[in-house]
């Protein structure tokens, strides 16, 4: 059978109306949460609608909840542009807390940024228990670059790169723009590390919480995937947890090579040794692979 490449990268706001909850089931399935990427919304069909479909009609009966940020589609969708990262975590907290279905435990499927977020709400809320996160080309030490803008045709992306280019770090940028919350700049490390309102938090750039790193080490499964023709994510390391060397943009390192890992301020150097990190591979660009790679390398996680 001919595969059929899956692509996320929309051209802008998609007017969608959100598809009808799965009932949850007693069938012993472990529910799946999923996180949308920048520029998409949690519901439609091309892209984490199809995503959705696919996973239950290859496990039948499980319950997956697609994370819509806002009231409707379009909210979701100009939230993953404009709505501070931490009161995104904060609500998604929430909302899983409540959500019945999941007070078991849940495996999580971050797709881009939304896998970072998802490490978030590992990382902070341990109630409901996140068993598995599976992240599809997260950037989990951010970004220093964002060549081709998922909605390259919008204006978003063109006001996206004057803003982080003018001063990613301003308290105005940092509050109002996803993507600086997570804009790891090597050549002014210490701009990052004081301003940086989300990932250097999560990541332990300004001190150790201890919380966040038992948190984290709860989970049974860590896997990471990572594009290799990735021409979305700047450096494309960042999602394998690798990232350029401080003081330089040219030269990068992996996970292992970091004083993240050395020092173990996040725990995933006792993860790794635990067996609990996976990273695979995948040959297309930013979020493409097909249905058989998927059925092959993501789905045994979520049996």
């Amino acid at each position: 059978m001919a595969a059929v490449l899956l692509c996320f990268l929309l051209a802008g706001p998609v007017l969608l109306a959100a598809s009808s909850p799965v009932s949850g089931s007693n069938n012993g399935t472990v529910p799946l949460v999923l996180w949308h990427g920048m520029g998409d919304s949690c519901c439609n069909p091309l892209s984490m609608g199809a995503i959705k479909k696919m996973i239950e009609e290859e496990i039948p009966g499980i319950y997956v909840l697609s994370l819509m940020i806002g009231k409707n589609v379009v909210q979701d969708t100009e939230n993953g542009f404009f709505m501070d990262v931490n009161q995104q975590v904060s609500l998604v907290c929430s909302q899983l807390a409540q959500d019945a279905r999941l007070k078991e435990g849940f495996n999580a499927m971050g797709f881009s940024q939304g896998a970072q977020f998802l490490r978030a709400v590992a990382q902070r809320c341990p109630s409901p228990p996140m068993k598995t996160l599976i992240s599809v080309g997260g950037q989990h030490q951010g970004v220093y670059g964002l060549p081709r803008c998922p909605g390259e045709s919008s204006h978003i992306c063109d006001l996206i790169r004057k803003a982080l280019n003018s001063g990613a770090y301003s308290d105005m940028i940092q509050k109002h723009l996803v993507q600086a919350q997570y804009w790891h700049d090597p050549l002014n490390d210490d701009l990052y590390k004081k301003h940086s309102l989300f990932l250097a938090d999560i990541n332990q750039e300004r001190a150790v919480n201890e919380t966040y790193k038992k948190n984290l080490q709860r989970l049974e499964k860590f896997v990471m995937v990572k594009f290799l023709q990735d021409s979305v994510v700047d450096p494309v390391v960042s999602e394998w947890f690798g990232f350029l060397k401080t003081g330089q943009a040219k030269e990068t390192e992996t996970l292992q090579e970091s004083l993240l890992y050395k020092e173990d301020r996040l725990g995933l150097a006792a993860m790794d040794k635990a067996g609990k990190l996976v990273f695979l591979a995948s040959e297309g660009d930013h979020l493409q692979f097909t249905r058989e790679w998927f059925d092959a390398n993501l789905l045994p996680f979520l049996r």
